[in-house]
């Protein structure tokens, strides 16, 4: 039976805060390789798993154990030495859980850095020492400043390849810094590493006296999240209206889902969408039991004092803080179908928090050249990969707020009713 070399205890890391951060950069620029050491690192990797890292390792002909394949599980990553797939991992110190999406480096792949980037809390950029800043790097950034992830970290990989030269970390470094001006990137770090050798990864190195800054770890353990979750505005979607087929419980009448924002407590006067009916809360529960209070990203059943008629893809949201309703949506959509591209007319399924309806696309008003941030008004559709400002208009309404106040209840996907295939991830920046 496998062994880990060091395992949290599962108990105790239950109730501790939890990481999201999403790898991004170039490729070779060693983003499976960061993961790996960070997993070795912290021992939270099962010894068989070692061991057969090693053995791969060796018949490749590495003369190192090559912890990049850890994370690249899929054969053909493990061929081509690539990461295609977004892999996604997870570890724990004494002081935070982490889960990681390792996302492809590869410009054809964008759609899989989105969709490893869209829940992410920080965004790790990885750079190559020796290229500098390449047409990636800035592509990432723009990504994960579209996206909206509040923290954002550059890691200049492979110093032990430059000597460890100070000039050739503060050379990237303000050119980066530059570039992040123009986005919307409140808080930036910038790291000298070598993630090969674990230099400033787990703990500072002695190779970069020079740099007064934290290991990558240490910041990643106390980098402050608490303050990204939006706790004012009360939004939670339904997912499931429990009743339970019990001849013992016969009134019990909950709604379950996951808070997307604010904080709920028993006593808190509630209204319910679409309908405007208010009620109180009467109780709060989760798997382990009551609670006295629900906040993001929690999983609960909330009980309301007053029976409603409450289904699947309603919203719980306070009586003077509300969404507005609406069907016609204008958002920045990043196509990801390979058959077919978005264009004026078509027609899709629409999924927004748990409610599901259909849209049609009103207008392109531009595609957006993610490398350049040129606008293409003349565009008239959108190829795989590709981003652009889309009108939508929507059969039924949505419950939505701007992406930039709230990515749960701003953010949808795009699906194809024909082969039931996500073809497009959307962010709404006017709802109206």
């Amino acid at each position: 039976m496998s062994q880990a070399v060091l395992e949290p205890d599962a108990a105790a890391s239950r109730g501790m805060d939890l990481l999201r951060f999403a790898t991004a950069g170039s490729v070779d620029d060693g983003k499976s390789t960061l993961i790996g050491r960070l997993l070795f690192d912290t021992k939270t990797i099962f010894a068989d798993q070692l061991e057969a890292v090693e053995a791969a390792s060796a018949s490749r002909g590495d003369e190192y154990t090559n912890l990049a394949l850890l994370t690249d599980g899929l054969r053909a990553e493990r061929e081509q030495g690539i990461t295609i797939d977004v892999a996604y991992r997870y570890f724990a110190t004494p002081r935070r859980k982490f889960i990681i999406a390792d996302t492809p480096g590869h410009i054809q792949y964008t759609r899989n850095m989105v969709t490893g980037a869209s829940t992410a809390d920080l965004a790790l950029i990885l750079v190559d020492a020796r290229k500098g800043l390449v047409e990636q790097s800035r592509r990432h950034a723009f990504l994960t400043s579209l996206l909206r992830v509040p923290h954002l970290v550059l890691c200049v990989n492979k110093m032990d390849l430059v000597d460890w030269d100070q000039k050739v970390f503060e050379r990237i470094a303000d050119e980066f810094t530059s570039f992040a001006a123009k986005l919307d990137a409140p808080d930036l770090t910038i790291i000298p590493i070598s993630a090969l050798n674990g230099d400033n990864i787990a703990t500072r190195s002695e190779n970069t006296p020079w740099y007064e800054g934290p290991s990558l770890l240490h910041h990643l353990e106390h980098v402050h999240i608490a303050s990204d979750r939006n706790l004012v505005d009360v939004r939670f979607p339904v997912q499931y209206v429990i009743r339970p087929q019990s001849t013992t419980v016969t009134d019990y009448r909950g709604y379950a889902g996951q808070v997307a924002s604010g904080i709920l407590k028993p006593g808190d006067d509630v209204m319910v969408l679409p309908s405007g009916m208010t009620s109180t809360i009467s109780s709060i529960d989760t798997a382990d039991g009551p609670v006295d209070e629900a906040f993001p990203p929690m999983s609960v059943t909330v009980r309301l004092a007053d029976e409603i008629d409450i289904s699947r893809g309603d919203m719980i949201c306070r009586p003077h803080n509300a969404p507005t309703p609406v069907q016609d949506v204008e958002a920045m959509v990043c196509w990801m179908d390979e058959t077919a591209p978005l264009r004026v007319g078509g027609k899709y399924a629409i999924k927004h928090t748990t409610r599901t309806a259909r849209a049609v696309v009103r207008g392109l008003q531009y595609r957006l050249d993610v490398n350049t941030l040129h606008r293409d008004e003349t565009a008239g559709e959108l190829a795989l990969n590709e981003i652009g400002r889309v009108k939508l208009r929507t059969t039924v309404p949505l419950l939505a707020d701007e992406y930039r106040r709230n990515r749960t209840t701003g953010g949808f996907i795009l699906i194809d009713e024909t082969t039931n295939r996500t073809v497009g991830a959307g962010m709404i920046i006017e709802a109206r």
